[in-house]
């Protein structure tokens, strides 16, 4: 057996940092994920380094910021053969085996995992008839986010893709965890290496849809968001969809509304993923415990990529930064070496690159251009010179957090500034009062030296962390 530790890394997609029974909600029944925050160490200010699917995941795998990678919008990839802690482990002797969603988009579909269990293949084609692309380009665009709403509720494993595509992937993952601890065909065990295994659904992403169990029995459960405003900006009140009832939808245009009962009825659904997300993971775990893995010995990772709004502001989906989209869930558990607790200090996922490196004894490259801070001070205890900084963008526009304050950036718009110590709802823009002038001069600063906003460093490489490892 290997002396150094096994990685399970458990990853879902659009999930709020606070739909969990062990972030207090009592209603949605997460039961396996609320098991590793009890026994691990808990994020309570996690976020995205991006607030949409293909950037933030292309950050996190490499450890950079959006600007830094070359990864800023959701066509973009990162280059073939790059630097990923799955690439950075497998050079150190571990097997990297990823079951399901890596959304790596390019031509290299891995980016250092080893081996990929996943429905998804192939790679992309320069397409040289513009007119053929032309014509099929509407193919399997998304509905409007209204029409999500009102289209939400029962949809069963063998029609919703997502869920038939989420029971494959975590099969597969099972399949392999026998076949690598069991083989019961050659009865051997395939121990002698290291391994990260990678286990990444699409729920709760997205259409929403979920059983008829966990629908009915969240419907008149949820408390959505019916009666919010919208924020008193133009980018940050984009795509809202205005909750109407039945009188005002009569008079208003329907196409753009949605009425208590559907954003109702989309809550229920997306609670309904969230918990067969849940019974994934958990079998997952079982598998592993049935194979005789001692789990206590395993380094696990919970996160994912970003969050949803779930109607909150009027808003839904992701590409906000709002806490509820900008904002991960991120738990680490550990017991052999990590006690229990709960962080409160700023991090992103891209600092899972450095974390990983450390806590597995993986150098890391030479390459210094690393927007990635090692975690293990946090998770032992030490905050101790923290850079107490969040960071994510998307385009040129991006989202600052250092302590409770949020600053966010859009071009041509006004800024915005958050303080998140006094106003948790995030509804009131401070950016003009007198008693966060200096906050907002080096807010501006640090926007510059980031690479946005009209004072914008040229010579922008990274985001300048100092290593502390």
């Amino acid at each position: 057996m290997s002396d150094r530790p096994n990685v399970l890394f458990l990853m879902d997609d659009e999930h709020r940092p606070d739909v969990f029974g062990y972030a207090g909600n009592n209603v949605v029944r997460t039961p396996n994920i609320d098991r590793l925050a009890e026994t691990g160490v808990v994020f309570e200010n996690a976020y995205t380094p991006s607030p949409r699917c293909v950037p933030a995941r292309q950050c996190m795998m490499s450890g950079q910021f959006p600007r830094t990678c070359g990864c800023e919008t959701f066509g973009e990839d990162l280059p073939p053969q790059s630097m990923t802690f799955a690439r950075r482990l497998a050079q150190y002797g571990y097997d990297t085996v990823a079951a399901g969603k890596l959304h790596h988009t390019g031509e290299d579909k891995d980016q250092g995992w080893t081996q990929h269990i996943s429905y998804y293949g192939g790679s992309n084609v320069n397409r040289l008839d513009e007119e053929a692309e032309e014509r099929y380009s509407h193919i399997r665009r998304k509905w409007s986010d209204a029409k999500e709403i009102r289209r939400a509720g029962v949809g069963h494993s063998d029609v919703g893709w997502k869920s038939r595509l989420d029971e494959y992937r975590m099969q597969g993952a099972c399949n392999y965890i026998t076949d690598r601890f069991l083989n019961p065909y050659y009865d051997r065990e395939e121990q002698d290496r290291p391994l990260v295994l990678k286990l990444s659904l699409s729920q709760p992403h997205y259409p929403y849809f979920t059983t008829q169990e966990r629908f009915e029995y969240y419907l008149e459960r949820v408390d959505p968001y019916v009666d919010e405003e919208a924020f008193d900006h133009d980018v940050l009140s984009h795509r809202r969809v205005p909750v109407r009832d039945d009188d005002q939808r009569r008079r208003d245009d329907r196409k753009g509304s949605v009425s208590p009962r559907e954003v109702r009825r989309a809550t229920a659904a997306y609670y309904g993923m969230i918990e067969t997300v849940d019974e994934y993971f958990g079998r997952t775990l079982d598998e592993l415990e049935r194979v005789g893995e001692d789990l206590d010995e395993w380094i696990i990772v919970y996160t994912s990529d970003h969050g949803e709004m779930l109607g909150e502001h009027e808003i839904w989906e992701k590409g906000h930064y709002f806490e509820a989209s900008a904002g991960v869930p991120l738990v680490i558990r550990w017991p052999d070496k990590l006690k229990p607790k709960t962080v409160t200090e700023n991090v992103t996922l891209c600092d899972l690159f450095v974390t990983l490196c450390d806590l597995t004894g993986v150098p890391l490259p030479d390459d210094n251009t690393l927007d990635s801070r090692s975690l293990v001070p946090l998770l032992k205890g030490d905050a101790d010179g923290w850079d107490n900084e969040a960071f994510s963008a998307y385009g040129d526009h991006c989202m600052i957090k250092q302590d409770d304050l949020k600053f966010i950036h859009y071009p041509d718009n006004p800024d915005v500034l958050f303080d998140l110590a006094d106003d948790p709802g995030e509804t009131t823009n401070c950016i003009n009062e007198t008693e966060y002038i200096n906050a907002v001069t080096d807010f501006r600063d640090r926007l510059a030296g980031l690479g946005y906003g009209p004072d914008a460093d040229p010579n922008y490489s990274d985001a300048g962390y100092a290593p502390n490892v």
